[in-house]
């Protein structure tokens, strides 16, 4: 990659990626050859532990950036997951001014921060900690998620937090919090959608939407989403399989 991820995001570029949920290293290999910008690594829904993150960043190298959704948003996960040499990170339920401060905080060395310093895959195992830690606090991306009323509610203050690098904007659970789940197209939650998109146009950082297709995606694509994240690998395994069976069953009745 000639630039990091979080340079790009900063850049504005519309960076696209995918989900990854299997445990299975090979499987981000796969989608690493691919050609997209990223990959979206989910701890929190997903299956993945701290020993599969490793091994799918050993199995990706430098093909694409692995940007990690934390189990939970606090600092002992921050910590693990950068130590492994994630390009960055998405912090999961972040509801106020106050924690996504904390999240940036947690992510940074000192003195813009209070990252904890250890010996990690990062690091090279410590052969190349003093390149790591000069250039760590500029490289690692940190970004939040709005996906709760009471986000959106102080997202413009959310926004201006000093080292937060974009939103990851999570509609499904944002309308379950308005008490209309799965209702991602009513008015009440579209407005807030919007707040959360116009706060981060104001603010100049990156935000970012999730679709299970490049349809679902489209038209914030065009609205100006630069973050985009569509499919998973499950559903891309079972759509190809599926389509291949109904091919095969297609030609077997000629």
């Amino acid at each position: 990659m000639s630039e990091h991820f979080r340079q790009r995001l900063k850049n504005g570029e519309t960076l696209l990626g995918t989900m990854v949920t299997l445990p299975t290293a090979a499987t981000a290999e796969i989608l690493a050859d691919i050609g997209f910008d990223w990959l979206f690594l989910d701890a929190e829904h997903g299956s993945l532990e701290y020993s599969d993150i490793q091994g799918i960043l050993q199995a990706v190298g430098d093909k694409v950036a692995c940007v990690v959704r934390l189990p939970t948003a606090e600092e002992m996960p921050v910590k693990k997951v950068l130590d492994l040499g994630a390009a960055g990170i998405i912090a999961p339920q972040v509801n106020s001014a106050e924690h996504a401060r904390d999240i940036v905080r947690f992510a940074r060395y000192s003195p813009e921060g209070s990252r904890g310093v250890g010996l990690g895959r990062a690091h090279g195992y410590g052969m190349r900690f003093a390149e790591y830690m000069e250039t760590a606090n500029h490289s690692v991306a940190v970004l939040v998620q709005a996906e709760h009323i009471d986000a959106v509610e102080c997202i413009e203050s959310i926004v201006q937090i000093e080292g937060l690098d974009g939103i990851m904007l999570g509609p499904y659970d944002l309308s379950a919090s308005m008490g209309k789940i799965g209702q991602i197209n009513d008015p009440e939650v579209t407005g807030a959608i919007d707040r959360i998109y116009q706060a981060c146009q104001s603010a100049g950082i990156a935000i970012g939407y999730f679709g299970v297709s490049a349809e679902a995606v489209r038209s914030y694509m065009q609205k100006g989403y630069n973050l985009v994240l569509a499919g998973v690998d499950t559903m891309h395994l079972g759509k190809a399989a599926r389509d291949l069976l109904n091919e095969l069953k297609e030609k077997t009745n000629c």
